[in-house]
């Protein structure tokens, strides 16, 4: 076990303990700051929580959640297993392959693909003025919108696969039971299928909230965080913090809050499921 012990240790867990640590310096990519690192306590994070534009990160970064994972990737992946289950073999593995080749494809061919579809001159406009509407700068008047669409897109086929594979698993004699005995439809989901695939659903939650968090790549290509601050999530903001603004320190310190949101956001999703953590 030695050899993957140090791998762990050089590769996992060595880069997390220098976070933390460099979190509390002034850590910089150039000035006096890079040649002489200096231990500052929670100076970073003072100054991030007066930073009007950590506050307008953290609040886009909640919406981006919100809607994209949570409202989006979950609920939408759970309709298209209801709809796929005990469908015809055949036509499950069409549809499969179809809605899994948006979630193999990089973020980045994924974000260009949705900017030429979203474009002042892209494939929608060009759709929308054959029927007579005007063109609409998409990515300027809803750029929210639209990086949360693209998400949605890219990342919905995790979740499908989990509850699709969470709802073969429900025996179809209890299902059938319930209907006997007179429940409906939405009886025999709400009571039945959730309650037994409850691991399934807290699991893809967790997985698919903490993927978006992480989310950089998409929106920054096709949007850069703007126009302003329109799009500036968290992981777009800590990018401008370190490698823009060179405050690899700062950078850093807001790496961690990043790394305490998905950590609250994980256990409170098992406290409401009821799930032992």
């Amino acid at each position: 076990m030695l050899p993957a012990w140090l791998l762990l240790l050089v590769f996992f867990i060595g880069p997390i303990l220098l976070t933390f640590y460099f979190a509390f310096t002034n850590l910089s990519l150039t000035g006096s700051e890079a040649q002489a690192t200096q231990f500052i306590g929670f100076s970073n994070f003072m100054n991030m929580f007066q930073d009007p534009n950590f506050r307008i990160s953290v609040m886009k970064t909640v919406i981006y959640l919100l809607f994209s994972a949570i409202i989006g990737q979950q609920v939408l992946g759970f309709i298209l297993a209801l709809l796929m289950k005990e469908k015809n073999p055949a036509f499950r593995r069409v549809i499969g392959i179809i809605i899994i080749a948006g979630w193999v494809t990089p973020e980045i061919v994924v974000a260009f693909c949705w900017v030429a579809f979203l474009n002042d001159s892209g494939t929608l406009n060009a759709l929308l003025q054959q029927v007579g509407f005007k063109p609409i700068a998409w990515l300027f008047t809803f750029p929210m919108a639209s990086v949360i669409i693209a998400n949605i897109w890219h990342g919905t086929a995790f979740s499908m696969l989990v509850f699709q594979a969470a709802l073969d698993d429900v025996p179809k004699s209890i299902e059938e039971a319930a209907v006997v005995d007179g429940a409906s439809r939405f009886q025999v989901l709400y009571k039945i299928v959730l309650p037994m695939i409850k691991g399934s659903v807290v699991t893809n939650m967790i997985l698919v909230t903490l993927q978006t968090l992480g989310v950089f790549t998409l929106i920054y290509a096709m949007t850069g965080g703007g126009p302003g601050t329109a799009t500036q999530t968290l992981p777009i903001f800590m990018y401008n913090q370190a490698f823009v603004n060179y405050q690899l320190g700062y950078g850093t310190a807001i790496s961690l809050i990043l790394l305490l949101i998905g950590v609250i956001v994980s256990v409170l999703y098992l406290k409401s499921m009821k799930v032992k953590v």
